[in-house]
């Protein structure tokens, strides 16, 4: 036997006309009772349950072949025990008929509103996408995987961001939080990757480039008026990572950004230590920012995130215990990795995060001639 989905072939269209049976059955039944019960009883009024049932899961045209048979039943009804032509059975009839057109009637408009909003949904997951570039699986020599989890509905990025780009033998990467909400985070988040992407080409040092970056954000919110509610308080936490092709030695600078995590073999897990400067945008003065380095040896992984993840609560209000859990499989390779956090936040955070989260997986696979040397964390001036 051939090893297939175990729903290959299965249809949406498929799905909703089995769930006519469920109107078609309780017509029949309906029908059936009323026509047993003593003359005194009308169960046909019922009948209008079966349209409005069908308006649930089909369209107009099904919900309306549903207000016919429904029609037609109480009609039967009505001539069965010959009455069909008397006031009472005319008003039921009358009365079905109506109720029945105006469910199809909320149908066509639900419809209508459903085709606005997927082409609505269509155009913002594209403009989503086009703003936030998935990095790829290998970047150089490095094994890597992203994750955003978007806190709103129908979301799929908000004021969280990364990237990643070559530079001369090595890569650096991005990853901030806007501090905002709304399509001011998201046209903050926009400047930033674009100001990165051409900047970290242009600066040889971090320290340069997160200068650069501050003077980015500045202008932008120089330019444009702050939301009603938000003056004085839009910034930036990023932090910049330069990892050499070459070399086990990783720098790093963060603008009050969080750590990354460290993950080594044997579910070892250490945080490199650092010296954050002030978030971006915040106008203060440059040429603070501290170089810090690190080792990033074969075999280790690196996790960088957004505080989405560790300030995600459970019911009790207990942060989510990133280091710990994050060291339960530093032995996956990034894909699985975040597919692991992905599931185990959700499931602390009870399916859905107050904040939106971001993270990227970083891999050093083995090489060929390469020593391993001891771990060591320090740092200098930029």
């Amino acid at each position: 036997m051939g090893g297939g989905q175990p729903f290959a072939g299965w249809r949406p269209w498929q799905s909703s006309h089995a769930l006519l049976l469920i109107p078609i059955a309780l017509i029949v039944v309906i029908t059936v009772v009323d026509i047993l019960v003593p003359a005194d009883v009308h169960l046909g009024p019922l009948l209008v349950i079966a349209p409005a049932i069908t308006a649930s899961f089909a369209g107009p045209r099904l919900t309306g072949a549903i207000g016919l048979l429904a029609v037609a039943a109480q009609a039967y009804i009505g001539w069965h025990i010959g009455l069909l032509f008397s006031r009472n059975t005319v008003v039921q009839v009358v009365a079905l008929a109506v109720l029945s057109s105006l469910i199809v009637f909320f149908c066509v408009v639900r419809e209508g509103r459903e085709r606005t909003l997927d082409q609505v949904r269509s155009v913002a997951e594209a403009a989503q996408h086009v703003l936030l570039w998935p990095i790829p699986d290998r970047i150089g020599p490095l094994r890597t995987a992203c994750l955003y989890l978007a806190a709103q509905d129908e979301a799929e990025i908000g004021g969280d961001l990364y990237a990643a780009t070559r530079t001369d033998g090595g890569t650096r990467v991005m990853i901030g939080d806007v501090r905002g909400k709304g399509l001011a985070a998201i046209g903050e988040a926009a400047l930033l990757l674009g100001a990165f992407r051409e900047a970290a080409h242009q600066h040889t040092s971090l320290p340069a480039l997160a200068d650069a970056l501050d003077r980015s954000v500045d202008r932008y919110q120089a330019e444009f008026s702050e939301p009603e509610g938000e003056v004085g308080e839009r910034f930036v936490t990023a932090l910049l990572l330069e990892i050499p092709d070459g070399d086990h030695i990783t720098r790093m600078t963060t603008c009050g950004h969080p750590p990354p995590l460290l993950l080594s073999p044997g579910d070892s897990v250490t945080v490199p230590s650092l010296h954050p400067a002030p978030p971006l945008g915040l106008g203060l003065m440059r040429s603070s920012h501290t170089l810090d380095v690190f080792t990033f040896e074969v075999g280790d992984t690196l996790i960088l995130y957004t505080d989405g993840v560790i300030e995600a609560r459970d019911q009790a209000g207990v942060f989510y215990p990133f280091a710990e859990r994050a060291a339960q499989w530093a032995e996956c390779n990034p894909k699985a990795l975040l597919q692991h956090i992905r599931r185990d936040l959700l499931a602390h955070a009870g399916g859905r995060l107050g904040d939106d989260a971001a993270l990227i997986a970083i891999h050093r696979p083995p090489t060929h001639h390469r020593d391993r040397h001891p771990g060591k964390i320090f740092h200098t001036d930029g």
